[in-house]
């Protein structure tokens, strides 16, 4: 059975679905299992469709959906999707649109997927946050896609979906350099170190900031820990601290209601 997990600020917008799925409810095996929709994990590609078919599914309400992926690169390069892509694959890590029964998919195994909404001007985004991509923009980025569509920041809602959290991610000494220059204030993201150096990032309360700091009028954290939950959640960090290598992706999605 599919498992869904949902961010009540965007279930209460009418017109607009989402769901935040889990690793569970599709047809892969070994390390993929089960729901794995992504392509370039190493799993069988007629497996991953049928997964990717359940969630389209999942999210139908008998009209058509379309599930629209990217290669994500852990940049900021943003797609604006307003039919089938044809082609190479479509390289971004945020996609926005304004037309109905497109649904936009973020695929992730630990990075911050974030879902967003302006209900108003009828425009959808979502966006893969990893640690770069945070760092770099990839959430302004987004919002100005849905600006250029019509959308403002103020009336926008965002939703953050499962990701690894600070308890999870222990970084070396030399992560947080980036994160200073661009402001000493982030210095809050992360703990002191201790004795032994270790210290910790907490990437939800950080993309949450960046978020805010775009102008995004409301955002929600699911606060779920990607890493210590292998049971709903396929996790890089935890594949490889495992000795393993490739890893399944789950796919968080939304999409406009057909008018």
């Amino acid at each position: 059975m599919i498992v869904t997990i949902l961010a009540a600020s965007l279930t209460a917008i009418p017109g607009i679905r989402h769901r935040f799925f889990t690793r569970k409810g599709g047809v892969s095996k070994g390390q993929f299992a089960s729901l794995n929709c992504g392509f370039s994990a190493g799993d069988e590609l007629a497996r991953v469709a049928e997964n990717r078919a359940r969630v389209c599914a999942k999210l139908s309400n008998h009209s058509k959906i379309l599930l629209t992926t990217a290669q994500q690169v852990h940049g900021t390069d943003t797609a604006t999707v307003s039919g089938a892509w044809e082609g190479n694959p479509l390289e971004a890590d945020a996609l926005v649109t304004a037309t109905p029964g497109i649904a936009l998919g973020v695929l992730t195994a630990d990075c911050a997927p974030v879902l967003l909404a302006d209900p108003y001007a009828g425009v959808i985004g979502g966006a893969h946050a990893g640690w770069r991509g945070a760092l770099a923009g990839v959430t302004g980025a987004a919002v100005q896609a849905m600006v250029d569509l019509g959308a403002h920041p103020g009336r926008m809602i965002a939703a953050i979906g499962p990701c690894i959290s600070q308890e999870s991610y222990e970084i070396g000494p030399e992560f947080p350099t980036p994160f200073l220059a661009e402001d000493p204030d982030n210095r809050r993201f992360f703990t002191r170190p201790g004795e032994d150096g270790r210290q910790w990032f907490d990437l939800g309360s950080y993309v949450t900031m960046r978020l805010k700091v775009d102008g995004v009028g409301a955002v929600e954290s699911i606060g779920l820990d990607t890493c210590a939950d292998d049971t709903r959640f396929f996790s890089y960090r935890r594949a490889v601290q495992t000795g393993g290598s490739n890893v399944g992706r789950q796919v968080s999605v939304i999409v406009l209601d057909q008018k």
